[in-house]
């Protein structure tokens, strides 16, 4: 039985999350509803359709979504990828390939394409733990957590942001919204992050 689905169907139904206890109590009706059926009814799902009900890495719609908006720019004619300044600030942070900013990265960094990827790879392994651990037990989809990845791998606000108290606290739709909040850099109002919480928060609500 893929338990993860029902547990997402109730969620969306009660508009909330569960507790540990009331996640204890479900379980329990679970398999004492199994304990019932003939044997010859009980239902088989294979273990590859089983889905973790609280993610811990990211999952393909959110390396898509977080693609879209990153790029991999700035690609010269040499087929090298050069760093670029802040959208914001005109400046620093410089970025380069996928997103990705930091130590070593300044006006006139050049990578390789295999290092722009290999550096994608172990930044989201580095996001998905950092998101997975503000997140606790808290109730959470692939979607959701893809979702908030994403919004954390450009913001690197999951450890204080009213999204995530809200999403905790199992306040989904209230969470949703908080998107919308993070759409300024250098005090103006970006459209590429406009659209880019858009493209979250439907990615989250598709829970």
């Amino acid at each position: 039985m893929n338990r993860t689905a029902i547990f997402d169907t109730i969620r969306r139904v009660i508009g909330r999350g569960f507790s540990q206890s009331e996640v204890e109590a479900i379980d329990t009706a679970l398999d004492t509803a199994l304990d019932d059926l003939p044997l010859d009814r009980v239902p088989c799902v294979p273990s590859s359709n089983i889905e973790a009900v609280n993610p811990i890495t990211i999952g393909d719609a959110g390396i898509a979504l977080i693609k879209q908006f990153e790029g991999c720019a700035k690609l010269r004619k040499d087929d090298m990828v050069e760093a670029y300044p802040d959208p914001g600030t005109g400046g620093v942070p410089w970025t380069i390939g996928w997103g990705a900013t930091g130590p070593g990265i300044e006006e006139g960094t050049v990578w390789t394409q295999s290092q722009c990827d290999a550096r994608l790879t172990s930044d989201l392994a580095l996001f998905s733990a950092e998101v997975a651990a503000a997140l606790g037990e808290a109730p959470t989809s692939q979607n959701q957590f893809d979702a908030l990845v994403s919004f954390h791998y450009n913001t690197g606000a999951i450890g204080r942001s009213t999204l995530t108290r809200k999403h905790v606290a199992g306040d989904f739709a209230g969470a949703a919204r908080e998107f919308d909040r993070w759409v300024h850099a250098g005090g103006r109002v970006m459209p590429g992050l406009v659209r880019r919480r858009q493209a979250e928060a439907a990615l989250y609500r598709n829970a």
